[in-house]
């Protein structure tokens, strides 16, 4: 394979002219350029991308922290940033954390040894000290989950109003008797949609019945048919419910689809992110829909402009309120 060296000594040039070409910088003669540029052709010469992004102190590597590759919920703004990142010139590494702080550090330590030029954080149970440390130095956005008034900058959607309107959807449609399969209450986004569904029932005078709320350790479809089957066991059941992912709801339409009860006309359900797999169920899920493939795309453009050393505000995307069968009598 052939050498900078080579390259120079074929166009009769300086190794620097030929370098001053390969980095596109504007002070080279258009004659000279070409004929640096003939002189790679002809040699078919490869630049070493590392020599020139240690030259330049930066990996062009973007890490992007999720907890977890099976919930679906992350293809879609993986894609985002994945397309926003290579339509920059960046790559991303994939890290699954599994919300361990071994895992975590092995990222953090890339980002500084200069391995990775940022990080996107997706994990709600990220270790925040650290990540706060870390946004002191070095470019950190939040997509998705994020802090309460903390200081790194994040893309997400109004979980609260977004429960309040699926839960305001059931009530209208006459239930009275509204469950809640939500996940761990230490996550931020467990709390706000707690907070939207407590804030629909109590617009419409409705109580909130603390035997109605079920609390999932994981999001995963077992624990969804987990918390429907105890949902099932009340003496007074639910004529609705909503679940905080389309993947509880799937699991919990599962359960009630096993137990003999039909959704919408016995139990109505309603998930939340509008996954692909969403409208793959019988009945079809209504669903709050995130804009998953957008928020991924924000969140990459966000890391960029900060690895540019440019101010980035964090930004709230809009979300939708998806009605299909599974709410349609």
């Amino acid at each position: 394979m052939a050498n900078i060296q080579q390259v120079a000594q074929k166009a009769g040039v300086s190794v620097a002219t030929v370098s001053r070409v390969i980095n596109h910088a504007e002070s080279v003669a258009p004659k000279t350029r070409l004929k640096v540029e003939n002189a790679i052709k002809v040699l078919n010469y490869e630049p070493s991308m590392l020599g020139r992004n240690l030259r330049n102190s930066e990996s062009r590597l973007l890490i992007v922290l999720i907890p977890s590759i099976s919930n679906p919920f992350y293809t879609e703004v993986i894609n985002g940033i994945q397309n926003t990142a290579i339509a920059n010139n960046y790559n991303i590494l994939l890290g699954e954390t599994d919300s361990n702080p071994q895992r975590e550090n092995i990222y953090f330590n890339m980002i500084k040894n200069k391995l990775a030029d940022g990080v996107i954080s997706m994990d709600p149970a990220v270790n925040m000290k650290k990540l706060n440390d870390l946004a002191e130095k070095h470019p950190v956005i939040l997509c998705s989950e994020y802090v309460e008034g903390g200081s790194i900058p994040y893309v997400t959607i109004d979980n609260e109003l977004a429960a309040y309107h699926a839960v305001k959807h059931l009530i209208k449609l006459g239930n009275k008797k509204i469950a809640l399969i939500n996940s761990d209450e230490k996550f931020l986004y467990a709390r706000q949609r707690r907070r939207g569904y407590e804030r629909a029932l109590r617009e419409f005078d409705l109580p909130i019945r603390e035997e109605m709320i079920y609390h999932t350790k994981q999001l995963d479809f077992q624990d969804g048919v987990q918390a429907m089957r105890m949902l099932l066991q009340l003496n007074q059941k639910p004529s609705a419910v909503f679940a905080v992912s389309d993947t509880l709801a799937i699991g919990a339409l599962k359960e009630i689809n096993a137990s003999g009860l039909h959704v919408p006309d016995d139990m109505a359900i309603v998930g939340f992110d509008k996954i692909s797999f969403s409208n793959m169920t019988n009945p079809t899920l209504t669903t709050v829909s995130q804009p998953m493939y957008k928020m991924g795309c924000t969140a990459a453009n966000m890391l960029i402009n900060r690895i540019s050393g440019n101010n980035v505000e964090s930004i709230l995307l809009d979300h939708e309120l998806v009605i299909r069968e599974s709410t349609m009598g």
